[in-house]
């Protein structure tokens, strides 16, 4: 059985990525990319559906618990220590930046004091799971593991036999000794990746090591939450592909919001709106390299045709992304169906084009170079705009119930027309601005008369509706109104009423079953963190300083020992749900330090002009 979801750490070569569990195994990886299949599904089934343990060859072979873990430095190379009889034993997983090379996962294990024995134990499944490959060695000693067009090779030094559709390694190490296990893939019709010895193990180690922190070094945060803030930093680039700019929402399938429940989705995919404010969080962090890379996928992915711009795109673009169900896989803790894909891209969510424009905004703000390209694709998505913001949709949330003229929508549509104003009146688009100032006031008296509920004094999810919804938080962060204004505070205290799970954090809206705000699905969710990181926000923009650092201090409490967030939190099991490693809760927490730290720099654009 997998672990808990927060028992996870990530590691990843930035175009796919593993987690790897307290007891050194290793229960999900995606190869060659993170929507590819996986080769290890353990996380969504059981250890016959791929794994790879690593650890100290006491309890029989089965790895305890590692008594120490934690990345080394500001990388994402992660370090796993077991105290035993004998002396202490290190892991160090990692996985190297590819440039054009073969993907690799590479395991090292030394004996950090006395003399010790680790044992690896390797399940290798293809298809998530369901093919067993045919496992030979080659006349060179290397083990090789072949499943259709798909090859993964297994270097190292230690003793390697096969048994029971497992190969086992066994190894036994001297203070101060170290030997590597190298997992390599490549299409089976080309010839093997190159082998690596332990001394280049060194050497790829020192690099990707040097890599990461020269990265982090560019962050120009240097507040009192930094080591918090890198770690969600690194987190969130280590989900952007530097070959294609896209940037995924997690690194995993399937994880349950609401556990045993059916609530689960394949976020291995580039949501316009995740990516977008991914991409405005990294840039406000002191990365403009991504932002230039992303902009590029979003020019490349939306082509000529934003009349049917989709939600959401595969990583290098690709349109279609049918969804389908896995029933070989029983599910984390039984929650089924397992589904990869995701038909949400078929969905009309009108506040896209709001989250596209305010990152382009953004990115001409903080220096990015004028782009002509995204000048024409601009002009296109407010037409867009223009022509349908006042039509229902599915809004922010996905819901599989009916469309709905979604409060936060409209207010997003306004964004769209109102930073557009702002990117031709600094000089870094064209249009006509007169009229689209006409349309940005009409929205906005649309919202401000059909979407508020003045008896209550708050806004509302949709229109006609008496439900709340915490996406109605951002209408202060964007500009639509003004932090002090009456409306604002009632909304926000409203929300805190009403949506509040007993722990204090946020759910999105209510998913009572016969509520006006049901999303159409059975069962409910837990906490939706990044709401949660919202409200500090919030907070923080009407002056209530001490209780936002006090609610982001608590949110930063449930982070695992190695700093991840998923995408949930249960109240009741307390416990991480949803899947993980989550781009929008890292997000949250790079943002609400910011914000705590000066909320003029955390929203310069919303901050220098608003409506009444």
């Amino acid at each position: 059985m997998a672990g808990h979801i927060e028992d996870y750490a990530l590691i990843g070569d930035l175009e796919t990525a593993a987690l790897v569990g307290r007891d050194g195994t290793i229960d999900w990886l995606c190869l060659p990319r993170l929507d590819s299949q996986a080769v290890f599904a353990a996380l969504l089934g059981t250890e016959d559906n791929g794994s790879w343990s690593v650890g100290p060859a006491e309890s029989s072979g089965l790895s305890p618990t590692a008594d120490r873990r934690s990345y080394r430095g500001e990388s994402l190379l992660l370090e796993s220590e077991w105290d035993t009889p004998t002396g202490t034993l290190r892991v160090t997983d990692f996985m190297p930046p590819r440039e054009g090379g073969a993907p690799r996962l590479i395991r090292v294990v030394e004996a950090v004091r006395g003399t010790v024995t680790a044992v690896s134990t390797l399940r290798l499944r293809f298809n998530y799971g369901r093919v067993v490959p045919w496992v030979q060695r080659t006349d060179d000693g290397r083990v090789r593991a072949v499943a259709g067009p798909h090859a993964v090779w297994l270097d190292t030094e230690a003793e390697t036999h096969s048994e029971a559709l497992t190969t086992h390694s066994r190894v036994t190490l001297a203070e101060g000794e170290r030997t590597a296990f190298t997992l390599s893939w490549q299409p089976s019709y080309v010839g093997p990746p190159d082998s690596l010895d332990t001394d280049q193990v060194s050497q790829i180690q020192e690099d990707t090591e040097k890599f990461w922190a020269d990265w982090a070094s560019h962050c120009t945060y240097h507040g009192p939450y930094r080591d918090a803030v890198i770690r969600s930093l690194i987190t969130l680039k280590a989900l952007t592909n530097p070959l294609t700019g896209g940037i995924v929402a997690a690194a995993t399938t399937s994880l349950p919001e609401d556990l045993g429940g059916v609530r689960n989705w394949d976020y291995r995919y580039v949501w316009l709106r995740d990516a977008a404010i991914t991409m405005s969080c990294l840039l406000r962090a002191g990365y403009r390299d991504e932002a230039r890379a992303w902009r590029d996928w979003l020019l490349r992915a939306v082509a000529g045709d934003p009349e049917n711009l989709q939600i959401m795109y595969g990583i290098a673009g690709e349109r279609e992304i049918p969804e389908t169900t896995l029933p070989w896989l029983a599910g984390y803790e039984n929650s089924t169906p397992v589904r990869i894909g995701n038909d949400a891209a078929n969905q009309r969510q009108l506040d896209v084009y709001g989250e596209v424009i305010e990152a382009l905004l953004l990115a001409a703000h903080l220096g990015l170079e004028r782009d002509e390209t995204s000048n024409t694709l601009l002009f296109k998505l407010v037409q867009s705009v223009e022509a349908h913001w006042h039509e229902p949709d599915k809004g922010i949330w996905e819901v599989r119930g009916p469309d709905r003229h979604f409060v936060h929508s409209k207010v997003m549509a306004w964004v769209a027309v109102d930073c557009a104003i702002k990117l031709i009146e600094g000089g870094h688009a064209d249009g006509p601005v007169d009229r689209w100032k006409v349309l940005r006031d009409t929205i906005h008296q649309d919202v401000c008369e059909n979407g508020y509920d003045p008896e209550r004094n708050t806004f509302t999810q949709s229109y006609g509706s008496q439900e709340l919804d915490a996406a109605l938080l951002l209408i202060p962060q964007i500009g639509f109104l003004p932090a002090d204004d009456e409306r604002v505070i009632g909304t926000i205290e409203a929300i805190q009423r009403e949506l509040s799970t007993p722990d204090g954090f946020l759910r999105r809206y209510p998913t009572d079953g016969d509520s006006a705000g049901s999303d159409g699905l059975e069962g409910h969710e837990g906490a939706f963190l990044v709401c949660a990181f919202w409200l500090v926000d919030d907070l923080a923009m009407i002056g209530r300083a001490d209780e936002a650092r006090n609610l982001f201090e608590r949110l930063l409490a449930l982070r695992n020992d190695v700093g991840l967030l998923a995408e949930e939190w249960d109240p009741h099991q307390r416990r991480q749900v949803g899947n993980y490693p989550q781009a929008y809760s890292h997000i949250g927490i790079v943002d609400a330090a910011l914000s705590l730290q000066s909320p003029a720099q955390r929203h310069p654009l919303a901050l220098r002009s608003t409506q009444r």
